[in-house]
């Protein structure tokens, strides 16, 4: 009964990762997948990445806006009195001229004229137009949609970038629940072994056959088992918070587990992708990009600017309208910036600088990532020799202990030892579903590391 019991305790995953190690790649992972795929959807930290690149998307429209024609409604209204004059002698110039008429007529047909004074300010005046302005040569235009058009490359890549790490962190907390599971598991087992030890030993000190050492041995180890299966149950519940955490889910809902998924292990992963798909590569690249526009667009200051415009509105006083107060105004704007003190030429300067930061920082970075692949590589390596060693270990010290519960119920061994070998077992066990979670993780992190998880086909 108790040899049976321990070898059905192996975890079958064990065996399946042991046959089941073929190809490059965490596959069949479905469910996994989905849950993936509703982070995607709802995870709060990509919303926020998404609205940045929405913004980028908006700034890029405004950039082509520029090329339209804008139209607006101009209108002012002035009410004035006193101020400067412009004084006219009309009457002294006039009426001299007006009396020699009279004279000669013999009447009154030229009456006599007062001297005029005009403010200089309108009174009462209004002009309402609507004018249409139209950028006909303007190189910083085109340079800033150019600019506009990287940025949205670099916010794409950016959101891709968080993607990828929060496919890594799913998955490392999906290995992580899993692994607590089989930790809850393994010292229910436990538990299990330790209550039967209980009641074989109370029946062999009712006969005679044992005294109390053993019992009181055997109920202090139920404590202590206890004690690990409590804190093993909280461990889980604080993985499963984190995991719906990272979904934007209510904390405590039901994450599904696949066992064939956590067995999909494979022999040599290929790295020879490199990291050339990394996204924060090609943010870097979009960035030379961008002071390389920068650089050309304090360059063409140089080139002149010109706009046309066509005014079309009525303008007089006391508001009134006809054919004499209603006017159409065309023309062009012209501004060739010839000495502006070197403004441009250090703001270019400014920008070949940053280029050649942003080419630097991109070496950098790339050698870096490689070294971060080889990393994960002997990461990989060595979690996967522990999984072997483990997986040894665990059938060894199945059949251990059954050959010393076999012994312990025949007379022939102390109860110490019987534990010893029973904790060996459970410690076996433990060391199996973190030899598990962590060989999968580190699969994980080289699949971050080349950037080939399909994140465009999981969204």
């Amino acid at each position: 009964m108790y040899t049976s019991f321990i070898i059905k305790s192996v975890p079958i995953v064990a065996i399946c990762m042991l046959i089941g190690i073929s190809t490059w790649g965490q596959t069949n992972h479905r469910q996994l997948d989905d849950y993936i795929t509703t982070a995607f959807a709802q995870n709060q930290g990509l919303k926020e990445q998404q609205f940045d690149l929405d913004r980028a998307m908006a700034a890029l429209k405004e950039a082509q806006a520029m090329y339209l024609p804008t139209v607006s409604l101009l209108g002012s209204y002035t009410k004035s009195s006193g101020g400067r004059t412009i004084d006219v002698p009309v009457g002294d110039l006039v009426n001299p001229v007006y009396t020699a008429l009279n004279q000669l007529t013999n009447s009154n047909k030229f009456p006599q004229l007062k001297n005029e004074s005009f403010l200089l300010n309108p009174d009462n005046f209004y002009d309402a137009k609507v004018r249409t302005s139209l950028p006909l040569i303007n190189a910083e235009i085109r340079y800033n949609k150019l600019i506009k058009q990287q940025l949205i490359t670099s916010q794409q890549a950016a959101v891709n970038v968080y993607k990828r790490a929060l496919v890594k962190d799913i998955k490392t907390a999906y290995y992580r629940y899993y692994q607590s599971l089989q930790s809850i598991a393994t010292y229910n087992s436990a538990m299990t072994l330790i209550k039967e030890n209980i009641r074989e030993n109370e029946s062999m000190l009712r006969n005679g056959m044992r005294n109390g050492t053993a019992l009181l041995r055997s109920q202090t180890e139920k404590e202590k088992t206890n004690a690990a299966l409590i804190q093993a149950q909280h461990g889980t519940q604080n993985a499963k918070s984190y995991f719906n955490f990272l979904l934007n889910r209510p904390l405590q809902d039901t994450i599904i587990v696949e066992p064939e998924a956590i067995a999909d292990i494979i022999a040599t992963p290929d790295t020879s992708a490199g990291t050339k798909q990394r996204e924060e590569l090609k943010q870097l690249r979009t960035l030379q990009q961008v002071y390389t526009l920068d650089y050309k667009l304090q360059r063409s200051g140089f080139i002149p600017k010109l706009n046309t415009f066509i005014d079309l509105g009525s303008q007089g006083f006391d508001f009134n309208v006809n054919n004499k107060t209603r006017y159409y105004l065309w023309g062009v704007n012209l501004q060739w910036d010839i000495f502006t003190g070197g403004q441009r030429k250090y703001k270019a300067e400014q920008s070949k600088a940053n280029f050649n930061a942003a080419t630097a920082q991109l070496d950098q970075t790339e050698q870096s990532f490689q070294l971060q692949l080889d990393q994960a590589y002997h990461n990989y390596q060595s979690a996967k020799a522990a999984y072997k060693s483990v997986t040894a270990q665990l059938q060894f010290a199945a059949k251990y202990y059954n050959d010393q519960l076999k012994a312990y119920r025949a007379g022939q061994l102390l109860y110490l030892e019987l534990i010893d070998a029973q904790d060996q077992l459970t410690g076996a066990r433990l060391q199996m579903a973190d030899a598990q979670a962590n060989l999968q993780i580190t699969l994980a992190e080289l699949e971050r590391d080349q950037a080939t998880y399909p994140i465009n086909n999981s969204n």
